[in-house]
């Protein structure tokens, strides 16, 4: 069974889903998708994409020089893009187990409890 995924590996596959990005679009894209929650470096970033290729999850696709500075473009291999779908489906997994115990526990909550709450 495959480890729990870390939260900027798995935003880093997030955003390139969406395609083949470069480094500070994936930095910025990954915090807005994230709604602010990872906030990455680049030392990080570039150390993460270093690893997922590796790991063949991400491929370097192409260089493009923009405004006299290099950009690197990453792609999502299709291990990657499965990787990715078998992480979201284990975190969907346990939002379920949760949601029914808080749905569970908020049922058996006695009426004045639940009014004294929601106030």
């Amino acid at each position: 069974m495959a480890t729990e995924m870390r939260e900027p590996t798995f935003w880093v596959l997030t955003v390139l889903m969406g395609g083949r990005r470069h480094g500070y679009a994936l930095i910025e894209e990954a915090r807005i998708l994230s709604e602010g929650r990872v906030n990455l470096k680049v030392a990080t970033l570039y150390a993460s994409l270093d690893r997922l290729g590796h790991q063949g999850w991400v491929i370097l696709d192409g260089d493009e020089v923009v405004d006299g500075r290099l950009r690197r473009y990453f792609r999502i291999t299709d291990e990657g893009a499965a990787r990715l779908e078998s992480e979201v489906n284990r975190l969907e997994a346990n939002a379920r187990q949760a949601r029914a115990r808080l749905d569970k526990h908020r049922a058996a909550r006695p009426a004045t409890a639940r009014l004294q709450s929601a106030t």
